[in-house]
């Protein structure tokens, strides 16, 4: 069994199966009627053997994988490439990997379309028939199958350590915004505002945002991806801040509105509605439920109220290594939810020229339904 055990700020982390990720893609691979399959996609690549580094293709055939990588990652890839034939490439990668599956007789090669260019795809294709002619050269260009995203499917369902990392990332975030309260006031800048969340994440042992930290206030609260300019805090009206750490590789992602001052006739009872929206969709979170039901759940609350016409984007998405994954929770989305899975969701309103709000929770699929994993205080809050 391919293991390997890895360290945090919160101490040991328990033991990581990568060879079992390995096979069922590779099975995955040989029922789409492929002999071979090229994973370029640093996220997959991770999700597959654990390497990190910034330059890796990884082939699975044979029963075999191998990891192509530079010189940069000559230590990295050989400590964490578990269970992974490490070959350093005097040249890109991706050629060298190619080169490596027309060697080694790979027939038919799958390929994730999502995530390969045309040139991209042209590039693999001439590695390939590199010192062929004629039919050879002309079948070995014809190798590569468009696969769908194996990987990126098989990521969707987290496994129980992952679960783990999600939920300290979760927590994080909401140690954040807990903090935050008691640092926001009118005529802070929004990007001071990020930059100080941005900074506290730091300290916290984020290794990163999983995003550009949106703060939106006022009038931009109306903007749904309100990134953080120099507009001062309001005395009075909303703000908007969405944000999410990388922790130990893993995303979190969570967005809380406030409001500065006495509100206006009307924004207590919009925010209520969104709120309700809100909890109404993480109750129908279960294994067995259709992505659309979930944002149905949210959208029927503001469509009661009058307010659907500004809920201008979908209810959530997967999150994981990355921060926007499967499944997405949008309108008449057929994909069933499963144990496992963590999403998000955020229902918002949106009223240009006047202002606007979101709340955003992760949620872990279980068993008995949708878990919050970001318990942050969701009430009315004015400061």
């Amino acid at each position: 069994m391919e293991s390997v055990v890895r360290w945090n700020r919160f101490g040991r982390i328990k033991e990581m199966n990568f060879s079992l990720r390995k096979r069922r893609a590779a099975t995955a691979a040989k029922n789409a009627g492929v002999d071979g399959m090229l994973v370029t996609h640093l996220p997959d690549v991770r999700y597959l053997c654990g390497f990190t580094g910034s330059n890796g293709a990884l082939v699975l055939a044979g029963g075999r994988a191998v990891l192509f990588t530079d010189g940069r990652y000559t230590a990295q890839a050989k400590a964490e490439a578990v269970g992974t034939r490490v070959v350093i490439a005097k040249k890109p990668a991706v050629m060298a990997a190619c080169e490596w599956m027309a060697a080694a007789g790979v027939r038919r090669c799958g390929f994730d379309a999502a995530n390969t260019t045309v040139a991209g795809l042209e590039t693999m294709r001439k590695a390939v028939a590199a010192g062929a002619s004629g039919a050879n050269a002309k079948a070995r260009r014809g190798m590569f199958v468009a696969l769908g995203p194996v990987v990126a499917r098989m990521r969707e369902v987290k496994d129980a350590e992952e679960i783990v990392k999600m939920r300290a990332a979760a927590r994080v975030g909401c140690e954040l915004f807990e903090g935050m309260l008691t640092y926001l006031e009118a005529g802070l800048t929004e990007a001071e505002v990020a930059a100080t969340l941005e900074y506290a994440a730091r300290l916290a042992g984020a290794e990163g945002m999983s995003f550009d930290t949106i703060v939106a206030s006022g009038l931009r609260s109306a903007l749904p991806h309100g990134r953080a300019t120099g507009a001062k805090l309001p005395k009075r009206g909303f703000v908007t801040l969405d944000f999410g750490v990388i922790l130990d590789g893993y995303s979190s992602d969570m967005t809380r509105t406030v409001h500065m001052g006495k509100a206006m006739p009307g924004e207590r009872d919009v925010y209520d509605s969104v709120l309700e929206a809100q909890e109404a969709a993480v109750a129908a979170v279960a294994p067995g439920v259709t992505a659309g039901e979930v944002d149905e759940a949210a959208r029927s609350v503001l469509r009661r109220v009058k307010l659907d016409k500004y809920f201008s984007h979908s209810t959530g998405h997967g999150v994981g290594l990355e921060i926007h994954e499967g499944p997405r929770l949008a309108a008449k989305q057929k994909q069933v939810l499963e144990q496992g899975m963590v999403i998000t969701i955020e229902p918002g309103v949106y009223m240009p020229g006047r202002f606007g709000l979101r709340i955003e929770d992760m949620v872990l699929v279980t068993a008995k339904g949708g878990e919050v994993l970001t318990p942050s205080v969701k009430a009315w809050i004015e400061l």
